[in-house]
């Protein structure tokens, strides 16, 4: 970072992100404008030595850490803190920002954290057991190290707030529906900086109806017109709607009734299977990540592959009948912006919905990947969930009249 833009960084804000297992983090400076991404970087809890992997435009850097990673992780936080402020200049940090998975119907939007509602966000754990005590973590991290820090949770669901309650309900008693018994929906943050960016990526469609793959270790699809969300794969918890990583998507309640009364499984021992033990790494045998499977000569690892391609397609399908057609689709998040082998199967099993894509725009993650007979637009744009905490973070301090 050179002089000018050191000047420019006087007030920064750090946005959070966590996962099951990692924290991605992005530092911004704060201007008149908006926000400004400095740099970025990830922490992956699972490593040994802990190691702060740092991302300053094509600059890397690999920071070891001394510290532990414990249940409260304040050494953690602390020395990141520490290494942030110290390398970036960021001495004046304005607020920290944090993605919460789940807002229930609590929260529609980003909220400043206070006593009040941090535990509205504890109360939501059952409903998103994997990623919920994340967020909670690094919140009650950055109160105990910086007491007086504003912070402020943006919430995956608070996207999704927008869809009817047919969508949203299960043919289950009503009394369930009213006591929080829903599709809720995920990746919000994702799905909300891919509306942002569309009218400028590809005005022609962007205010048409598009579906939104976000395909990564969590995957999910979003159906939206003019940016706005009508429907999604993801429901009541992360597990719904298309295989990931480890997680089975759409599952029949009738598996989980034999698995307990008749298999004699635990509940607790079906939630492992279910997040930890299913997905592409329970079909396949051999792996959780696409890149190996799709290194590997195995049949389960094709089959696994297949699977994948063919809920997503399926669901795409889905998602254009509640928008009445599709004119849009688009590929983010790890897998969907890098691996154009999965588009191709995917976008094959669609060609009857006018999904066409060019073989070398693919190859090359180009942004326009539709063949130029296509019926569908075919686009793969890059997300940011972090510079969406960032912009809700800024936004919520200037409402509080905090002079940002």
């Amino acid at each position: 970072m050179n002089t000018t833009e050191r000047e420019m960084a006087d007030h920064t804000l750090l946005a959070f992100n966590p996962g099951s297992s990692s924290i991605k983090l992005g530092l911004f400076a704060i201007e008149a404008s908006g926000t400004r991404a400095i740099g970025g970087g990830e922490i992956d809890l699972r490593q040994s030595p802990l190691t702060l992997r740092v991302d300053q435009g094509e600059k890397h850097i690999d920071i070891r850490l001394n510290a532990k990673v414990t249940e409260d992780l304040h050494d953690v936080i602390e020395q990141t803190l520490d290494w942030v402020v110290r390398h970036f200049s960021a001495a004046d940090l304005a607020a920290v920002g944090h993605r919460v998975v789940h807002g229930g119907d609590r929260f529609d939007g980003a909220t400043a954290i206070t006593d009040e509602t941090l535990a509205d966000i504890e109360s939501l754990v059952p409903l998103a057991p994997l990623h919920q005590p994340q967020s909670l973590r690094l919140i009650r991290a950055v109160r105990h190290l910086r007491p007086d820090m504003p912070q402020v949770a943006s919430f995956d669901t608070a996207f999704h707030r927008s869809q009817t309650d047919l969508v949203r309900r299960f043919a289950l008693p009503r009394a369930l529906f009213d006591e929080g018994v829903k599709r809720y929906g995920f990746h919000g943050l994702s799905y909300k900086f891919i509306a942002s960016q569309l009218p400028r990526i590809a005005p022609e469609v962007a205010a048409e109806r598009i579906v939104v793959a976000h395909l990564g270790s969590g995957a999910s699809l979003c159906g939206m017109q003019a940016g706005v969300s009508r429907d999604t794969s993801m429901g009541f918890s992360t597990l719904d709607g298309v295989p990931m990583a480890t997680r089975p998507g759409a599952l029949d309640a009738g598996v989980l009734i034999h698995l307990v009364k008749t298999r004699g499984m635990t509940i607790e021992a079906v939630e492992d299977m279910l997040y930890h033990r299913a997905g592409l790494l329970g079909v396949s045998g051999i792996s959780a990540d696409t890149r190996d499977l799709l290194a590997s000569h195995e049949p389960a690892a094709r089959e696994a592959l297949d699977l994948f391609a063919f809920r997503i397609a399926r669901e795409v399908a889905a998602t254009a009948n509640t928008l009445g057609g599709l004119d849009g689709l688009v590929f983010t998040a790890g897998i969907g912006e890098h691996q154009p082998e999965i588009r191709a199967a995917i976008c094959a099993r669609l060609a009857w919905l006018g999904v066409a894509i060019d073989a070398d725009a693919n190859a090359r993650n180009a942004t326009r990947i539709e063949a130029a007979h296509a019926k569908v637009a075919v686009l793969v744009v890059a997300t940011d969930e972090e510079q969406v905490i960032a912009d809700e973070t800024l936004a919520v301090l200037r409402t509080e009249g905090r002079g940002l």
